[in-house]
């Protein structure tokens, strides 16, 4: 296959490897020294690896450098349900919430779910909603409109779903830290189960149960699940609970397929980009499964929507069709990616994915225009201080839909966290409030410091993980929260940034690129967040015919000094440093990062390389 594991560094020893970087990159385009992802100590384990499952080389490397032990290799390469998930009744209020469930099943009480309005929120909702509909239980979806309510629960909603009949509400990825609007729902006599993955404070609201495996007391260790991954687990637990006590065989009601409906938990799974290990990895490996076989009317649509003929994967899950679904919550009817996920109406899912899909090329527009101006505003805090540890940005002119997704291209670009803000127009005296969303770097827990300026009586609401979370603030109040996230993130986000660096899981050349070297890899896959793409270097390359295309695309041609040659591209790199080295390099060689995906567009099957960084050999060391 032409794949060379051969570490190709200036230094003679493990250590002084490390020291002087893969390929003897030291300052790459984007600012990274670059470094072999499999770690000296990691070397044998590879290599048994390989011996022991009869694996080739280049696989072992790739499973060892991720973490992976001889003796889970197996169950690595072939995740599945009943390997990964544990007994349901692991996680805390588990049986709680299935025996609350099971009772309104029972006896077909009204239940509204009441869900938030990202892809997470939406298949978590769909799941709900298509398992509620089986058993003929009468139940909408509730999801609040992203600019007029905000996130999560609130008690006006609260109040009109009681009001229409609802006897139990189900919250879906929110809730947990909904202490009033759920207080309000216990006044007035209605029970309420949150389903979550938040991160939460010791204090929980009042409930009949709340399943959140990341609430402090619970000790399941499913913490990186994302709420639709907890909501299937809930629904196994809540169909055992209705098996045992007989309801299937005295009413005649069939039981719901519920490995199905694992093409929407997959579909959470990689939008909300939480780990996938563990039982993330079987519920995205199953989910793509049942997903090919279009058997959801809604997926059907967005994938015929957006001209996708071939098998889905994790990257379209991310790209493709997530985006498509969250166009309505960002700048549309918030309800329609749920609405569409739920429905079995094949000409209204139509309807609606082309509505996401037109709502999803004016989301571009718009983030585009405002990526403008913040990254303007960015480059000057960091010009003003170079260690500043966030971003802290904000306009009125900034849409709340899109303040997330600048917020994430400014991480991506600064390589710090980033909080960027929608203010409110202010009205006389009144300072006004913003809306605003962060996006963290590994390393710096961006919800835990949220949290902590909620608890400080610094925001008006806020909450979220590791690596997102949103927030609401007082404008007055925004130098003493700026003061605050400076002195609680510096530390951790400067010591992020000095260990900054890129990934190599090894040498390539043209002619190792090919389909056996990609099956190879899918193996250890699916890709994504907490199991990163193989990234692989091409030494000393020639890049020819680089040009722009698309939205500020470089494609380009690889030359190896033997003369082959593999097509690439490097995404949104146009008037960054990545894409000035590519387009300015003057037939001069370079070192070239990225990872290998198949091209189908057009009908055309081929091989190409997603560049993600490259270097001038010339200016290293």
């Amino acid at each position: 296959m032409a794949v060379s594991a051969k570490r190709r560094h200036s230094g003679a020893d493990d250590s002084g490897e490390q020291q002087a970087g893969y390929l003897g990159v030291t300052a790459s385009a984007k600012g990274y020294a670059w470094r072999d992802r499999l770690a000296p100590e990691k070397r044998l384990v590879a290599e048994a690896i390989s011996q022991r499952h009869g694996l080739p080389e280049l696989l072992g490397r790739v499973l060892a450098a991720r973490g992976v032990g001889i003796d889970e290799v197996e169950v690595v390469l072939d995740p599945t349900i009943k390997a990964l998930m544990p007994d349901p009744s692991v996680l805390r209020d588990m049986d709680r919430a299935a025996e609350r469930l099971a009772a309104a099943v029972k006896s077909r009480q009204p239940v509204a779910v009441f869900g938030d309005y990202d892809v997470d929120g939406a298949c978590s909702s769909a799941l709900l909603k298509r398992f509620l509909d089986h058993h003929g239980v009468p139940s909408r979806i509730y999801i609040p409109d992203r600019i007029f309510e905000g996130y999560g629960p609130n008690p006006a909603a609260i109040e009109t779903l009681v009001k229409e009949g609802a006897k139990l509400i189900v919250t879906v990825d929110c809730g947990t830290t909904s202490f009033e609007p759920l207080a309000v729902a216990a006044k007035l006599g209605c029970d309420v189960v949150v389903i979550d993955h938040h991160q939460a404070d010791a204090e929980l609201p009042t409930a009949k149960a709340v399943v959140n495996p990341n609430r402090q007391d619970d000790i399941s260790g499913l913490g990186h699940l994302c709420a639709a991954g907890v909501a299937f687990m809930v629904l196994v637990a809540t169909q055992r609970h209705l098996r045992r006590e007989g309801h299937y065989a005295t009413t005649g009601t069939s039981e719901p397929a519920l490995m199905d409906l694992l093409d929407m938990v997959a579909l959470a799974t990689v939008a909300d980009v939480v780990p996938l290990q563990g039982l993330n990895r079987a519920y995205v490996t199953q989910g793509l499964k049942v997903m090919r076989q279009r058997r959801n009317a809604g997926i059907k649509a967005l994938l015929d929507v957006a001209s996708l003929d071939m098998a889905p994967t994790p990257y379209h899950l991310g790209f493709i069709i997530g985006p498509r679904i969250n166009a309505g919550g960002r700048i549309g009817d918030a309800a329609l990616g749920a609405r569409l996920l739920a429905t079995e109406d094949e000409n209204e899912a139509a309807r609606i994915a082309a509505l996401l899909d037109k709502l999803n090329r004016e989301r571009k527009a718009i983030e585009t225009e405002m990526l403008e101006a913040a990254m303007s505003d960015a480059e000057r805090l960091v010009e003003a201080d170079p260690d500043v540890p966030l971003l802290l940005i904000g306009s009125q002119a900034f849409h709340k839909g899109v303040v997330g997704l600048v917020a994430s291209r400014l991480t991506e670009r600064f390589k710090r966290p980033t909080c960027v803000i929608s203010w409110e127009t202010e009205e006389g005296a009144k300072p006004g409030q913003g809306t605003g969303s962060l996006r963290s770097v590994a390393g710096v827990d961006i919800g835990g410091a949220v949290r902590a300026a909620v608890a400080d009586g610094l925001l008006v609401k806020g909450g979220g993980h590791a690596m997102a979370a949103g927030l609401t603030v007082a404008r007055e109040r925004l130098d003493e929260l700026a003061r605050f996230m400076s002195e609680r993130l510096r530390h951790t986000a400067r010591e992020v940034r000095s260990a900054l660096a890129l990934d190599i899981d090894g040498a390539l050349q043209p002619a190792g690129c090919n389909d056996a070297l990609i099956e190879l890899l899918e193996r250890a896959g699916p890709y994504g967040q907490g199991n990163p793409q193989p990234r692989f270097a091409f030494p000393a390359h020639r890049v020819k015919f680089a040009k722009v295309v698309g939205e500020a695309h470089i494609r380009c041609v690889l030359e190896a000094a033997d003369g082959s040659r593999l097509d690439a591209i490097a995404f949104r790199a146009h008037g960054q440093p990545l894409g000035d080295l590519l387009i300015g390099s003057a037939g001069m060689p370079l070192h070239v990062a990225g990872n290998l995906r198949k091209d189908t567009w057009g009908g055309r099957n081929r091989i190409e390389v997603q560049i993600e960084d490259a270097a001038d050999p010339r200016r290293q060391g």
